[in-house]
């Protein structure tokens, strides 16, 4: 094993702190105060022009729309004021809104409920600007995902599992799907673990002409049913739905295209030699759509063309891979129609590259030591590919713009992590920046990368943090012995003495996919003041970003295929091991904490971590990828049939004998997610072994676990664990 090497680097210091503040946190301050809810921008709704964008104004008589100039931010007119909003003679409250293609009409949706983590329903609206009228959507029940056609006659939504096209101009309901039936068929929407693994749950689109919809025709028939139990009245209530596990069926799925003029609905032929369709989307050719094809094992990526008249569908790109391909939304046609935009770590990073139709090779566009984590768009006068980056570290986040075979040019601050949006001109983006213990800075910047104007720089959440004794973050960069230095962050006590000893705990996430990095240079909000909370009471806390984890190349977050838990626990420990050999570290005084993967994490560590933990956390935890869903837990061990070894030698199950130190498990009882059997089957086999550990479960929470006064009694749970047993 190579020798470990220890880099600290103190990277930012609170420029609000004010020498003499020794004020401390409270947890209330934390969780039920606003006291430090930073906020982001999240959103302007740009209009056509890509000049002005749309924004909800609230005041006493009830909610506007105000246009505005992204350049100066000055008011330019009024969409629509509260005196205009009335239903059935009677104020009317908004939840979201949608502008129709020439902004003429406005989708207005309320009353919204939800349904899993991102899907919901919703009573929607229809205002004509010009009748200056409101009338609802339908009359039949609530409906998902309503969207007006580009020539603004219609309207496409989806209600108990079917498809229905709304005409606006004949106030008439079509009945596009007639075989919708819960928990069987669903047309127009994503079954469960569609909406949450490949991200997606709108599960229709219209052509760019309005003269067609292409559909996901989900049936899920075969796919076994899980309950979920939700304690309320005399008799709790008893939720099924379909959640395909490892190795078991998945819904079978189709697309299919419903022509408006002539009311015929056309299977496309995708051919049978694959399992998933995770994308699809028109090209500029109205009766051409794109569909993507995925296998079982999420390593061969088909992109086809297919005739939408006949259902004839062409090849046309191949992606193939040892281990898995990971599903973007990076896929946009040229208006020449001769060209397409793609995404691909074919090259051991994640770069843009520009194709021909016919699925040649143009050009790669971005190129380097470095991962495209977003790409926002082409703008087609200047040539502009905009994109986010992973640089200049792994730990970072900046917005660029780039035209082929020229250099990058940097739009955003160099440093902390950025987050943008485009408006459709691509001349302005709004920017969330953030960095460590520095709350979101939200401004509009221009593409040349000037910034316009602030629009919010959270001054009152500065302001509060300046009151207290908070502690710099200063990054890490260990060796883990098997070839990577590993990059962390270290927060201690604001009165640290090197010749003390202080108690370690570790917090750890550390699994696959987008947003796995708890090492990044970007505002922590809940978890970064908590970690602070513990560092006011004397306790030293770190983070790594073990193998595994996104932002360093595909090899890097690749290594773990096939062998989940292992590596990452081996980069985990590897860092333990060394930080205990520090001088102000007490060896015998280290915990670790982690939700979800992290609790999954926190579990192995505590069994197969040989007694170097004194005490764990584990929220939400995977304790066997056997009972977790089909398209995640497959794309990173294949199945249970294929690969039991790595579901059974990496499982906290197999390993409940070696549990030593203090564990507490926390878990919600209605956590659609990663269900509470997880939970339940490691108690069953600490049990079995005479482990003594605690256990808390939060009735009719899902799996963030919030909700009321939830979150201050759970970190208050915690952190009383946390004071009593480390």
């Amino acid at each position: 094993m190579k020798k470990l090497l220890l880099n600290i680097t103190l990277t930012f210091i609170l420029p609000i702190l004010s020498s003499g503040q020794n004020t401390k946190l409270l947890l209330e301050d934390i969780w039920s105060k606003p006291t430090f809810i930073a906020k982001p921008v999240n959103s302007l709704r740009s209009l056509n022009d890509g000049l002005r964008f749309s924004n909800v104004v609230q005041n006493n008589t009830g909610q506007s729309i105000v246009l505005y100039d992204f350049a100066s931010g000055n008011s330019s007119d009024t969409l629509i004021r509260p005196s205009e909003l009335k239903a059935e003679d009677k104020s009317f409250t908004f939840s979201d809104y949608t502008l129709s293609s020439t902004e003429s009409k406005i989708l207005f949706s309320t009353d919204v409920e939800q349904i899993y983590r991102h899907s919901t329903k919703a009573s929607y609206f229809v205002y004509d600007r010009q009748a200056k009228k409101l009338t609802p959507l339908s009359n039949n029940g609530k409906q998902m995902y309503a969207i007006f056609s580009p020539d603004e006659s219609k309207v496409a939504f989806v209600r108990d599992n079917n498809l229905y096209i709304k005409d606006l101009l004949n106030n008439t309901e079509i009945e596009v799907t007639k075989d919708g039936k819960k928990n069987e068929v669903i047309n127009g929407a994503t079954d469960w673990v569609y909406e949450e693994e490949f991200s997606m749950d709108i599960a229709f689109a219209w052509n760019k002409t309005g003269t067609a919809i292409a559909f996901y025709k989900f049936d899920e028939s075969r796919v076994k049913e899980f309950n979920l139990t939700y304690y309320e009245d005399l008799y709790p209530k008893e939720e099924k739905y379909k959640y395909p596990m490892p190795g078991e069926e998945n819904s079978k799925v189709d697309i299919y295209v419903y022509h408006v003029l002539n009311n015929k609905t056309v299977k496309m032929n995708t051919g049978i030699e694959r399992e998933y369709i995770p994308r699809i989307k028109w090209t500029t050719d109205p009766e051409v759509l794109s569909i993507q094809l995925l296998n079982r094992h999420q390593n061969n990526l088909e992109l086809l063309l297919c005739n939408t008249t006949s259902g004839a569908g062409k090849k046309i790109l191949k992606e193939e891979n040892n281990s898995y391909i990971n599903i973007t939304n990076d896929l946009y046609f040229l208006k020449n129609g001769k060209e397409f935009i793609w995404s691909s770590a074919r090259n051991g990073y994640s770069h843009i590259y520009l194709y021909s139709l016919n699925g040649a090779l143009i050009s790669q566009v971005t190129k380097g030591n470095f991962d495209v984590t977003s790409f926002y768009g082409y703008e087609e006068e200047s040539h502009r590919f905009y994109y986010q980056s992973a640089e200049p570290t792994p730990t970072e986040r900046r917005i660029s713009c780039i035209t082929l075979n020229q250099k990058p040019k940097l739009l955003s601050p160099a440093s902390g992590t950025n987050k943008a949006e485009f408006s459709t001109s691509f001349h302005y983006f709004l920017n969330n920046h953030s960095a460590y213990g520095e709350p979101y800075r939200c401004s509009i910047i221009n593409n040349q990368g000037k910034e316009m104007r602030l629009l919010e720089e959270n001054k009152k959440v500065k302001e509060a943090l300046a009151k207290y004794s908070l502690s710099p973050v200063e990054t890490l960069q260990v060796d883990n012995g098997a070839g990577y230095k590993l990059n962390g962050w270290m927060i201690k006590p604001s009165d640290f003495d090197p010749q003390k000893k202080y108690p370690l705990l570790v917090f750890v996430y550390g699994g696959p996919g987008e947003t796995t990095q708890t090492v990044m240079n970007q505002w922590g909000s809940g978890n970064y003041l908590w970690h602070q909370f513990l560092a006011q009471h004397g306790y030293i806390i770190v983070s790594f970003d073990n193998r595994g984890t996104v932002g360093r190349g595909f090899e890097f977050s690749s290594s773990t295929y096939k062998n989940l838990g292992k590596y990452e626990v081996m980069d985990q420990l590897a860092m333990v091991n060394f930080l205990k050999t520090q001088s102000f570290i007490d060896s015998t005084r280290v915990g670790v904490w982690g939700w979800s993967f992290g609790g999954y994490l926190t579990s192995l560590l505590m069994t197969k971590g040989n007694g170097v933990f004194k005490a764990g956390i584990a929220v939400a935890p995977v304790t066997n990828w056997r009972f977790y869903d089909s398209i995640y837990t497959e794309r990173y061990l294949q199945t249970p049939q294929e690969n039991p070894t790595g579901y059974d030698e990496n499982s906290p199950l197999t390993y409940a004998k070696n549990l030593t130190g203090n564990f507490l498990l926390v878990h919600g009882a209605y956590d659609d997610n990663v269900h509470l059997q997880n939970t339940m089957e490691f108690v069953d086999e600490l049990v079995k072994e005479n482990k003594q550990f605690d256990l808390f479960i939060y009735p009719n929470k899902n799996h963030s676990i919030r909700g009321g006064n939830t979150r201050l009694h759970l970190y208050t749970k915690m952190t009383n664990f946390i004071l009593n047993n480390l």
